[in-house]
């Protein structure tokens, strides 16, 4: 039972935060679960981990994607033109996730994160305006689909700055977007972990549980956070878990 409450609190934190900031939830569940879990006398692979947040970034672009759509902030014809770029690159990704050793994946994560957060940060006092989108963009959008599919996440760690700073598209528009296209994505990521014998299906519909009621939150949240503040928060969120996986992984070793 209370293994079962740990992971409806990840799935909650990771709702909001996700919708907040247009993450998918996974940069908050594969960690969580990774340190929570064995705690609770329950040791779980980072390949596991990453199994089970696939649901849950499944559950955020459901649940977050709907509220954006209400609010009009989704560019849904954007969205549907780059989806299939990152359900190709989810697909590889996913495939990878299956053979890669857990050091090579945790690694791989943290870069990305921290690479992340210096493009938000560097792009700090830019003026929030629409731009035309960089030649660029198609082959980014593959890259966030690899890194979803491999590592977990819902791809916004990538997305959401390739739209922002690639795409011309402002912070608020491309994190609803990247929401969007996470639920279109994480379905043949989901199916491939599944059939690799990697899901716990009881874990994964705690966490999902958790996000579906979290995004919701989360989306009507975001609102009311000024841009600045935005990229700020979801920059040092990305440093903080770069930091833990890091230490996690090759501090201990």
């Amino acid at each position: 039972m209370i293994l079962l409450l740990a992971t409806v609190a990840i799935g909650l934190l990771a709702g909001v935060l996700g919708a907040i900031l247009g993450l998918g939830g996974g940069v908050v569940v594969v960690p969580a679960l990774e340190f929570v879990l064995p705690q609770l006398g329950h040791p779980i692979t980072i390949s596991q981990a990453v199994a089970i947040s696939q649901f849950s970034v499944l559950a955020v672009g459901l649940s977050g994607a709907a509220a954006y759509l209400q609010q009009g902030l989704v560019r849904a014809r954007t969205g549907y033109l780059l989806s299939p770029y990152t359900i190709v690159g989810g697909t590889i990704g996913s495939v990878l996730g299956l053979v890669l050793p857990a050091r090579a994946v945790a690694t791989v994560f943290a870069v990305l994160l921290l690479y992340s957060a210096y493009n938000l940060v560097r792009g700090l006092k830019r003026v929030e305006v629409e731009r035309e989108p960089s030649p660029l963009v198609p082959p980014a959008m593959t890259f966030a689909g690899v890194m979803s599919g491999l590592l977990g996440i819902g791809g916004g760690t990538v997305q959401v700055p390739v739209m922002n700073l690639l795409g011309g598209l402002p912070i608020r528009q491309a994190i609803a977007t990247s929401t969007f296209i996470m639920g279109l994505t994480a379905v043949a990521n989901a199916l491939i972990y599944q059939a690799g014998g990697l899901l716990d299906a009881r874990l994964a519909c705690g966490v999902a549980l958790g996000v579906l009621v979290g995004a919701r939150a989360g989306a009507g949240l975001q609102k009311r956070i000024p841009d600045r503040e935005l990229k700020l928060f979801f920059s040092v969120l990305l440093v903080f878990t770069a930091a833990q996986l890091l230490y996690k992984y090759w501090g201990q070793g």
